[in-house]
């Protein structure tokens, strides 16, 4: 229930904003509004002040919404009214009634993004855990309570680092963007203060994922304390407790969850899982116990699972911004986020980024349900991403969609011609067949990620 009121929270919220951008900046030229509608198909709820006035609308379908505008085009116009109509209107006029719908999006989430900031959240600490063996970090250099103070994109200009979650950002901002990112990180003893190259680079093809994560190497380090055991599991059996801290395995010392979890991922040689001495401390005692790690498939590879939550919460910052600070930390995120989205789309045009990376409603229901389920900072900031994503989807130059609005009104301005009503029709029924091609796309990736097949 928490997953369906919040993504139709997200989706009424998104939607009305959108279309209000237009609504405004329409009666702001002197444009006749005829509807506004959030949703499409049969109406549920309807408003009109008077019979002249605007009627508001709430249909069925909350996929979307619209504004009906006076158009000569869609139907006839009384001779008194044609100077309302959106058609008479200049160029520059109607090219801010279609741009005011994603800038409106935009605009919602400079203030989303800078209400996180303002309000603050607990988020982990740049500290990180044991990189898994080959990968990004490994290679890298980084070691197990390692803390990452800032990044680079040429290692030059160096931007501070708060908190995990921003590290990762900037890492999916590199990834997208195909580039290497420079990590300022200081560790303990002989290691001290360094420069590292993280090559991100090489997964600019890469949708970003639990594998992705793991091929990065890049976790926050958490005690290797075990949490819930799964009972008639692999724990269970061995004699393992929550709570109980992982000293060592096979005499190998277990420095934090993160190290545990890839012992535990490469205990299965030649498909046979591989019996293991474990020194574990619990309530003041050290045991040891013999665990056999459950062969199970991962992407056609076999990996041991020990069927119980490895790790411990790991040490958490809070991360909080005063007004202005906080507003600019909006409009730079909002700006970054609408960079690496129109990157990505780009990259996927011209098959350098998987078409996995697009995503549909089933996903966004599903994030919604998870942000709002973990505090209201996390459901804004998701609130904010979604919002960015819908303003950059409405910009891009496809027929049917604001964008390819403003082509035609390109084309107009340079060929002193508005688009002929031929064209038009034809690139329209071309727009609608992409859209729908890129439904189907987000879609077989919904089920597709929801089913554990990417």
């Amino acid at each position: 229930m928490t997953t369906l009121l919040a993504f139709l929270l997200t989706l009424g919220v998104l939607v009305a904003v959108h279309e209000y951008g237009h609504y405004r900046v329409a009666r702001a030229c002197g444009v006749k509004v005829l509807r506004f509608s959030v949703g499409f198909g049969k109406v549920i709820w309807r408003r009109q002040s008077s019979p002249d006035a605007t009627e508001f609308t709430l249909c069925v379908l909350p996929l979307g919404g619209y504004v009906r505008m006076l158009d000569e085009r869609e139907g006839p116009v009384a001779p008194d009214l044609r100077d309302q109509a959106f058609n008479n209107r200049p160029l520059r006029q109607r090219a801010a009634i279609v741009a005011a719908g994603p800038l409106a999006n935009f605009l919602l989430a400079v203030v989303l993004f800078a209400a996180v900031f303002w309000v603050g959240t607990e988020e982990p600490q740049p500290v990180l855990g044991t990189p898994a063996a080959e990968s990004l970090a490994a290679r890298a250099g980084l070691q197990s309570g390692d803390r990452v103070r800032a990044t680079s994109p040429d290692g030059q200009n160096w931007r501070e680092l708060n908190s995990y979650p921003e590290l990762l950002s900037r890492t999916t901002e590199a990834m997208a963007q195909g580039e290497r990112l420079h990590l300022d990180v200081s560790g303990h003893g002989s290691q001290g203060h360094r420069s590292l190259l993280l090559e991100t680079d090489r997964l600019a093809q890469h949708e970003f994922d639990a594998a992705t994560l793991r091929k990065l190497g890049l976790s926050p380090l958490a005690e290797p304390v075990l949490g819930k055991v799964t009972p008639g599991g692999a724990a269970d059996a061995a004699g393992l407790q929550a709570g109980d801290r992982v000293l060592a395995v096979q005499g190998m010392p277990i420095l934090d969850a993160a190290g545990l979890r890839d012992w535990i991922r490469n205990s299965v040689r030649e498909g046979q899982s591989q019996t293991a001495v474990w020194k574990v401390e619990r309530a003041g005692r050290v045991l040891e116990l013999e665990v056999s790690p459950k062969v199970a498939q991962d992407n056609g590879r076999a990996i041991g699972r020990i069927e119980a939550m490895v790790g411990a919460a790991p040490a958490t910052v809070k991360v909080s911004r005063g007004f202005f600070d906080g507003l600019f930390g909006g409009v730079q995120r909002t700006w970054d986020v609408s960079s690496m989205t129109l990157k990505v789309f780009g990259r996927m045009l011209v098959g350098e980024a998987s078409l996995k990376n697009l995503s549909g409603p089933l996903t966004i229901a599903d994030y919604a349900g998870q942000s709002a389920r973990s505090g209201l900072a996390q459901y804004l900031g998701f609130l904010a991403l979604v919002s960015v994503s819908l303003g950059v989807l409405n910009l891009l130059p496809l027929p049917m969609l604001d964008g390819g609005h403003l082509m035609y009104y390109l084309f107009e301005v340079l060929s002193g011609r508005p688009v002929s009503e031929w064209w038009q029709t034809q690139l329209q029924r071309a727009g609608a067949l992409i859209l729908m091609l890129m439904m189907v796309l987000a879609l077989s990736n919904d089920v597709a990620r929801l089913t554990g097949l990417h």
